[in-house]
């Protein structure tokens, strides 16, 4: 991958340089119209030269370029050839294609699952993303405040808008950037406009599964005795099932009873999974517009998204815990110069094998967004108009996360650790032992549901005066008032994890596992082959995995599965607690509902000086905003009785303190204002030559997440029991808490600068610069506070409570290229040619206010353990720090090949990230048994700190391409082309004994055939 990104920036550099060599002809042209005749005879006196129309990527080309070049902000745009015709199959893959915007395939929050078409995007390396529709705020009902865009069809809209840096009148809520979809209006045409478009799609990884693809689009407009009229109706549906494959390597232990002569370093399990995905994707879009005089326009808009999305993954999951993790044995054992695995043969013969639970997970989401929008705009005189603008939007989702999982005791697996993916093998006794269901047993059950909804209702009204002077342009003032509630539902626990019968409760609690050859616990499982694994690159064994329909039978399924348990309790004699469910419906301690209003005041004056040697125009403006929210909540105490069991005596008791369980409602307020000031500033060195400097400040307000009202409180006792006499002695108490959020936090703010330099050599050339710098304050992190109780006996008791606060700073600055040009200057044959590329690099740094280190790694894994979650933990017990922000690419390549000629439009795709941290402390590279190594510790070589393992995304490019012929001009058939290099994305996860590979994706390339018919 490396070889193809230094190949493709290469390609982009001498495609630079042949413009330049030719930029004599080139740049004298007036445009991208061109007469191409060269008979002298046709261009004497009184001939017309040739009329060349342009369409396609050309004309898409220089819309955009002409949205850039006019704006009054730094604004990107991408816009599609023809209505339904934007140039990826995602709103996330078209953003990915915007210069100093970054796409995120993770799902969201969760980096060891794989999006194939993306989840989210980051702009110059920042989330607080403000996501607008036409112009007015969208968002989905997830706890955030921004679209997901892979619930929006991309054949709904006409163009996306990427403004960077925002100046007063538009609204608050992005400091990183606003992303504005645009979709059509009936007046955009002029008469009657009918598009119809059809595709359908192939995986190479996930065969024979159907997904077709279709939108139509009617419009038109009539004049009426009651003026004119237009309409617009737009639909779209889409389905895409794709499936992506998983290599994953555990996380490595230091070994000293492996070599005797040093510490070597092994990974407790080497894994496959395999995910299958099924999007389901409608959108409709209906907009009428009225005009019944020359200066009013009414205009009527609906849209409304419903997204549906269902996967299934089969993985395999370490359950190598404890102190079984370092009875690991290897032989044939290859290490490196750190003494880090390579290769060889890992077993665990003293506990019986290498203990895998063999896990099925199905999730099912449904969403649905709905805006609905009246615009009146008003001349009221020839300088002075007004705009109002009311709006509606409900948005809701809600899913089902069931797993349910068996267990394995592997005997052995060899792995080889050399290569540019891990190879695992077995011999013929293995691969029929992993075939047998008698080798397994029935291990546990996890469940999570979620519903969300949210609503907003906004009035806005703008109003703008025109003056008639050379300097002042206009001046524009508006208010805005919205009143948005959010309401988020979640399980309790969360995530229920429940175990069935487990290796560590035998003996005590049940006399044996339950395995699947036994007739009482049969069924509900069945033996799975990886067939195409890794597009047929990889071979691994069938596993038995519970049934797809089984994992999806929540909760009768569940109920089944445990009263397994509960026969083996009382085969052993022993009481068993009866599995229920997580608390969902009626319980309080799940919700986290919020209101806010806010209500936005903002004027803006726009100015010009046309008569310096250098024009320089621009607009300087404030917006004031003030917000104001209500967090309705609980904080909660509820302990477990304190048992001592049968002890003769306890010292200490007087430590515990005595305070009453209770769960209090509580409703917080919160309101603060912010004033914004903003400059934008562009000087005309030439007609095609031009520099831009803004400045702003702007605001993210916190995700409804980070605003949850709950504090459950906890407490721990900490005891030693006398192994001889059985006497305990009370050693200390812990008051701790968790919030979940904390409804006083403010909103994180930014002050940007940007200096630009842009180039329009032609109406579709370009070569633009772009350096820029973000401040942010009051960044959202976890640190730890003091929550007072007040006992029985009237004593103030301080719980330690962990949660979100304002409490970091920092900042994030870079630079951007971007160069687009058709070869026009080219041979006849040749001069549909044109490229476009962009690079973008992005330095960033935060500190937090109250800095959070140590050396030496302690304690448990819970939320009070900040070191881990901040600076990372191995697991030898030592400590990361100096971390990078997560989700920050340093640099960023896109570059595209285009070809149109004639009926011909061709278009090849690269785009490309660096390396990125992607979280620390995440599932799949944390545990709570690393090795305690701290010299001052009491409890040094034991194996209870908890450890989280910094994990990063190598970088990642990724090739798409597509070919369109027109058949005529109203009908169009084409091929498109995903991930055509078939790269595989990889993570790694950094320890001290060096950086290892931790998990391998393929999502193989998809194919597209697509024809659309314009009548």
């Amino acid at each position: 991958m490396k070889k193809f990104q230094k190949t493709a920036i290469a390609a982009a550099v001498a495609q630079f340089a042949i413009a330049i060599a030719y930029s004599g002809a080139a740049w004298a042209q007036t445009g991208d119209a061109v007469n191409t005749n060269t008979n002298p005879a046709n261009t004497a006196a009184g001939a017309k030269p040739a009329v060349v129309v342009v369409s396609g990527q050309r004309a898409a080309l220089q819309s955009a370029q002409k949205l850039k070049q006019d704006a009054d902000e730094v604004v990107d745009s991408i816009v599609a050839e023809d209505i339904g015709k934007l140039p990826d199959r995602s709103i996330t893959e078209v953003l990915s294609r915007v210069v100093g915007v970054t796409m995120d395939r993770s799902m969201p929050g969760d980096p060891q699952h794989y999006a194939v078409e993306g989840s989210g995007i980051a702009i110059r390396g920042l989330t607080y993303v403000r996501s607008e529709l036409n112009g007015r705020e969208s968002f989905s009902a997830n706890g955030g405040r921004s679209l997901s865009f892979t619930d929006v069809p991309p054949e709904l809209m006409a163009g996306v808008d990427v403004y960077k840096n925002p100046s007063a009148e538009q609204t608050e809520g992005g400091v990183s950037g606003l992303v504005n979809l645009r979709t059509a209006m009936p007046f955009d045409y002029k008469g009657f406009k009918g598009s119809a478009i059809g595709s359908y799609t192939h995986s190479d990884l996930r065969k024979g599964k159907s997904q077709p693809s279709g939108s139509l689009l009617l419009s038109n407009r009539w004049n009426t005795p009651f003026g004119e009229f237009g309409a617009l109706i737009d639909l779209a549906s889409s389905k895409s099932n794709t499936r992506n494959d998983e290599l994953f390597v555990e996380g490595y232990y230091p070994h000293t009873n492996i070599d005797p002569t040093r510490t070597v370093w092994v990974p407790r399990g080497a894994q496959w999974r395999s995910q299958t995905i099924d999007r389901d994707r409608k959108g409709t879009y209906a907009a009428f517009q009225w005009r019944p005089v020359r200066d009013f326009t009414a205009a009527l808009t609906y849209f409304e998204s419903r997204y549906k999305e269902s996967w299934s993954e089969q993985a395999l999951l370490s359950q190598e815990t404890g102190d079984r993790a370092y009875d690991m044995q290897v032989t044939n054992g290859v290490y490196d110069a750190n003494g880090a695995l390579l290769s060889g043969v890992i077993s665990n013969p003293k506990n019986g094998g290498v203990n895998f639970n063999t896990d099925r997970r199905v999730s099912d989401r449904k969403s649905k967004t709905s805006d609905l929008a009246l615009n009146l705009q008003w001349r009221a005189a020839p300088d002075l108009t007004f705009t109002t603008d009311f709006q509606l939007v409900r948005a809701r989702t809600n899913a089902l996360d069931s797993d349910v999982a068996t267990g394995v005791q592997m005997p052995k697996e060899t792995v080889d650790l050399t290569g540019s993916l891990p190879k695992f093998t077995f011999d013929q006794s293995d691969i029929a032992y992993l075939s047998n269901p008698a080798n397994y047993y029935w291990a546990y059950t996890m469940e999570h549901r979620d519903a969300s909804r949210a609503e907003s209702k906004a009035w806005k009204t703008d109003a703008r005066y025109n003056f008639d002077n050379p300097v002042l342009r206009d001046i524009r003032f508006g208010v805005r008032l919205q009143n948005r509630d959010s309401r988020n539902q979640n399980t309790n626990p969360s995530y229920n994890w429940q175990g069935i019968t487990q290796p560590w409760m035998v003996g005590w609690q049940i006399p044996h596992l339950a395995t699947l050859n036994d007739p009482r616990f049969s069924g509900g499982a069945e033996l799975t082959q990886f067939n195409n694994f890794f597009s047929g690159d990889v071979s691994v064994p069938g596993i038995v995995f519970p049934t797809d329909a089984v994992a999806r039978g929540y909760p009768d399924s569940y109920a089944k599965l445990h009263t397994y348990h509960d026969i083996l309790c009382k085969e052993q004699g022993s009481t068993c607690t009866v599995w229920t469910p997580a608390g969902f419906d009626g319980d309080p301690v799940s919700v986290n509902y919020q209101e806010e209003k806010t209500r936005a005041f903002y004027t803006q004056l726009r100015f010009g000086f046309d008569d310096l040697p250098y024009p320089i125009d621009g607009n300087i403006g404030v917006r004031y905003v003030k917000t104001k929210s209500t967090a309705f909540g609980y904080t909660t105490y509820n302990p477990s009785a304190v048992d001592f069991g049968t002890a003769p005596s306890v010292t200490g008791r007087d430590l515990i303190p005595n305070i009453a369980t209770f769960a209090t409602a509580r409703n917080y307020e919160n309101d603060y204002n912010n004033v914004l000031p903003s400059l934008n500033l562009r000087m005309k060195y030439s007609d095609k030559l031009q520099f831009r400097f803004a400045a702003a400040k702007s605001m993210s307000r916190p995700d409804f997440n980070q605003l949850q009202g709950y504090i459950p409180l906890s407490r721990s006792i900490q005891s030693v029991t006398d192994p001889v006499t059985k006497a305990v002695v009370v050693s200390g108490v812990s008051l701790t808490g968790t919030a979940n959020g904390n409804p006083n936090l403010r909103p994180t703010t930014g002050v940007s600068t940007d200096l630009t330099a842009e180039w329009y050599f032609t109406k579709s050339g370009s070569l633009t610069f772009a350096a820029f710098n973000k401040d942010l304050k009051n960044i959202i992190v976890n640190q730890l506070y003091n929550y007072d109780v007040t006992d029985v006996a009237g004593t103030t008791r301080s719980f330690t409570v962990t949660g979100p606060v304002n409490g970091a700073h920092g900042f994030a600055r870079g630079f951007e290229v971007a160069y687009q040009q058709f070869y026009d200057f080219l041979p006849d044959w040749a001069r549909g040619f044109g490229t476009q590329a962009s690079f973008t690099y992005v330095d960033s740094k935060r500190k937090l206010n109250n800095p959070v280190y140590s050396e030496y790694c302690s304690g448990a894994d819970g939320a009070t353990n900040l070191n881990l979650y901040v600076n990372g933990c191995d697991t030898d017990g030592r400590t990361f720090g100096d971390l990078p922000l997560q989700g920050l690419s340093r640099k960023t390549v896109n570059l595209a090949l285009m070809y149109e000629q004639g009926p011909i439009q061709a278009r090849v795709a690269y785009n490309w990230r660096s390396r990125y941290l992607a979280g620390v402390n995440v599932f799949g590279t944390r545990d709570t048994n690393g090795t305690d190594t701290n010299p001052a510790s009491p409890t040094r070589g034991q194996h209870n700190v908890a450890w989280g393992l910094p994990l990063w995304q190598e970088a990642y490019g990724q090739v798409d391409a597509s070919i369109f012929w027109n058949v005529n001009d109203k009908f169009r058939i084409g091929l498109e082309a995903q991930n055509l290099n078939d790269a595989i994305s990889k993570q790694t996860m950094q320890q001290h004994a060096g950086t290892f590979g931790h998990a391998w994706f393929a999502t193989g390339p998809r194919y597209t055939v697509q024809a659309s018919y314009n009548f």
